[in-house]
């Protein structure tokens, strides 16, 4: 028992003992005169009848505690029963009391003004309205006793359809609820768990398989992942290679170059991710990853390159990181492979083919950003940057990929006098692959006289020197 009942108990014995004694001075102050009723009141009938006030406020309060502490069935039972005996008690008085000739009894029937007469039924009206009052009464009782199950059913309806509440949920009620949300709370805690689980499943997933891969499946999380799980969409692919890094990795120890490829790494990954891509395979040196969109990721191979070249000022104790990107866009199948035991998401395509064969064309002319047609057909009409022709790539079965060099890699001034000679440089492009070296060596040389660092237009005039000499 809680200490506040505790006291409202003793407060309400007491009043009920000093009411048994004046309660005789508050009859007495009620006077019956066959015409109704006289109040008389002294100072001791108002004491009484304080008291009596108080008594019943308190005993209601224990009352309702008292009802708290039951279950439901014992709680309507004990709520109904007093009333249902105050309503029988007036019942039976009220039919009764049209016959009764004592004084109090003419003084009801003043008040009430119920006649005597045979043919007079007010005394009944009177009864009717009890009855209603009653009604009303025990309806409301068990709406208010039966409340908390509503609350019930609605938590319940939750709790099924998987929602979950940060919060305990509040039912209220007897003890029986309490019981009841004590339950359903636990129920929700453990809830609340598995999703945080399965919430840290999932982040730690995608550590190794990126949120971006379930997408592409539709698929929520990994345990949704099926051996065999496929789905063919168009997609770009992003291949970024080291230059040299090969050459560079042996000059350093175990711990050297792995501290190198993750300096590199840790530049490239976010920028992929924060473009909304996600990385396919770590290729030692090399990062494949895959973009839904082609305009992000063109924009994030801008990234990658400028922030690298930032990191290869400040950095001092492991060699410069030279990143090359090739960039190529097709119909890619995302899917998962493998067994029961062991299941690998991956992706298969020409398009990953391709991406890497361009990389070799990459290093070998010296760009640093190589996009090819398809890609650049993809891209929305409202997207903007400045490129150049500078070949195509031929495949096994005699088609040829044109591929473009992105200039926004360059500086401002540079990328200025490139954009000038675009169309020199690739009419350079078109004399050379017409084998017309002679023309595409003047044109080259053109090119490098005002921009003497271009590699591209380097590459080109010396395969068309050495073509020349062949032929001669």
């Amino acid at each position: 028992m809680r200490t506040s009942t505790k006291i409202i108990l003793v407060i309400t014995i007491a009043l009920f003992v000093a009411n048994i004694f004046l309660t005789g001075s508050l009859i007495s102050a009620i006077v019956p005169t066959g015409s109704g009723f006289e109040f008389n009141f002294t100072p001791l009938a108002w004491v009484s009848l304080t008291l009596q006030i108080l008594f019943s406020i308190f005993s209601t309060i224990l009352f309702f505690r008292f009802l708290k502490t039951q279950r439901l069935s014992n709680m309507i039972f004990f709520s109904i029963a007093p009333l249902t005996l105050v309503y029988g008690a007036f019942m039976v008085y009220i039919v009764s009391v049209k016959d009764m000739t004592n004084l109090t009894a003419q003084s009801v029937r003043a008040t009430l003004n119920i006649s005597t007469a045979d043919d007079a039924y007010n005394h009944l009206l009177w009864a009717g309205l009890a009855t209603l009052i009653f009604l009303v009464a025990v309806f409301v009782i068990v709406l208010f006793a039966c409340r908390p199950l509503s609350k019930v059913e609605n938590i319940t309806e939750k709790l099924g359809d998987g929602r979950t509440k940060f919060d305990n949920f509040k039912v209220g009620g007897g003890k029986q609820f309490q019981e009841i949300e004590n339950s359903l709370n636990k129920i929700n805690y453990s809830f609340k768990e598995k999703e945080n689980k399965i919430r840290q499943t999932n982040l730690e997933a995608q550590k190794f398989i990126p949120k971006q891969f379930f997408k592409f499946l539709g698929k929520n999380s990994i345990s949704e992942l099926e051996l065999g799980n496929q789905v063919k969409k168009n997609a770009t692919t992003l291949f970024c290679d080291l230059k040299s890094a090969t050459n560079i990795s042996r000059s350093l120890s175990l711990e050297e170059n792995f501290n190198y490829i993750n300096s590199y790494l840790k530049v490239v990954a976010p920028l992929i991710r924060k473009f909304d891509g996600f990385i396919d395979k770590y290729l030692g040196d090399g990062v494949l990853s895959v973009f839904s969109k082609p305009q992000n990721a063109i924009e994030c191979a801008h990234a990658i390159l400028r922030a690298i070249d930032v990191k290869n000022k400040s950095q001092k104790e492991l060699p410069n990181i030279d990143a090359r990107i090739s960039i190529n866009t097709g119909e890619i199948i995302f899917g998962i492979v493998g067994d029961e035991e062991r299941k690998s998401p991956t992706i298969i395509s020409d398009v990953v083919n391709l991406a890497s064969k361009m990389e070799e064309i990459n290093l070998y002319i010296g760009t640093k950003l190589l996009i090819s047609k398809t890609t650049l057909n993809e891209l929305p009409q409202n997207f903007e940057f400045d490129y150049r022709y500078t070949g195509a790539l031929s495949l096994e079965d005699g088609t040829q990929i044109p591929l473009f060099e992105s200039l926004n890699y360059y500086s401002k001034t540079k990328r200025e006098k490139l954009k000038k000679l675009k169309n020199k440089f690739e009419s350079g492009v078109r004399a050379y692959n017409e084998r017309n070296y002679a023309e595409a060596k003047e044109i080259f040389e053109y090119v490098l006289h005002y921009v003497p660092d271009d590699k591209p237009s380097y590459v080109y005039f010396n395969k068309a020197s050495e073509k020349l000499k062949e032929v001669a």
